[in-house]
């Protein structure tokens, strides 16, 4: 018995595609640009006449109409809007999953994962589901982000980032950060699109931070960030941390991040931070 895909996964899939169809002009395809162009990207014919498929059927696709798609078709489009890595698997997702359904993430970690978050003393690790919120954490990701880790906190780093006041904000690089961000949340999105808890958290950040529906809106997708981040704290300024993040084969969409201090005057801050724990912070005044 056919199986159709989900009118959520249709409307996903459709603004993906036209927001990835905008973004290629015809000379990264090798066409000229012609004339009474009303849009610098591609039009849907030439979309389909460069996939190979009709332009009926791209048409309906990009439109979000109930009809099925192989596997064959999205490689031709990807290869076509020049998808990255995790473009195409966001599009594979959007399209392939069929049965509409919710996939399941981690709302908690293990006491094993826990021990290990505890072990690691020098610099902060932390435990995050593919929605971004904070599972468990060590003292130093503590000491860093009280307002993260507090009991009446939310415990999802995208709201820290973006709704947090400005006055009291700790993220320095947030231009070239928080795009990367919000990227990997709709990959993982794609994977979610029936699953109010995710709905409501877009929705929330979407009315709370006209930034996080700016970046929501451009479709962009990646995987989580592994760059030099550098954060500020009222007592003892900025400190540079590189990432890394291990998946947790053991708990589902669940990655442990560590970072770790990107200079010798970071590990330095990191370290007083941790031997005077009651030090100014913008966190307590507001």
């Amino acid at each position: 018995m056919p199986v159709t895909v989900s009118s959520s996964r249709r409307t996903e899939l459709a603004s993906f595609l036209r927001s990835r169809r905008d973004r290629i002009t015809p000379a990264d395809v090798g066409m000229p640009p012609g004339l009474r162009r009303r849009t610098p990207g591609l039009r849907r014919e030439e979309v389909a006449l460069l996939s190979g498929i009709g332009v009926t059927w791209y048409t309906w696709l990009e439109q979000g109409r109930p009809i099925n798609v192989s596997g064959r078709v999205l490689d031709a489009i990807a290869d076509t809007l020049q998808l990255s890595g995790p473009e195409r698997d966001h599009l594979y997702h959007l399209a392939d999953v069929l049965i509409p359904g919710v996939a399941t993430i981690a709302a908690g970690i293990t006491p094993t994962v826990q021990a290990i978050l505890d072990s690691i003393s020098g610099f902060p690790a932390a435990a995050l589901n593919s929605r971004w919120d904070v599972l468990g954490w060590n003292t130093p990701c503590a000491a860093l982000w009280p307002r993260l880790t507090a009991p009446d906190s939310s415990r999802n780093v995208l709201w820290e980032l973006f709704v947090t006041p400005e006055c009291c904000r700790r993220f320095v690089n947030r231009d070239t950060g928080l795009p990367h961000m919000v990227a990997s949340f709709r990959a993982a999105f794609g994977q979610h699109l029936d699953d109010p808890a995710w709905t409501e958290l877009i929705r929330r950040l979407s009315a709370a931070s006209p930034e996080f529906a700016q970046m929501w809106a451009t479709h962009d997708v990646a995987t989580p960030p592994s760059s030099v981040m550098t954060y500020r704290h009222a007592g003892i300024g900025e400190l540079s941390f590189s990432l890394t993040t291990l998946d947790l084969t053991a708990t589902p969409e669940t990655r442990l991040t560590i970072w770790t201090p990107a200079d010798d005057e970071s590990k330095r801050r990191m370290d007083w931070l941790l031997a005077n724990p009651d030090a100014p912070s913008v966190d307590h005044t507001h």
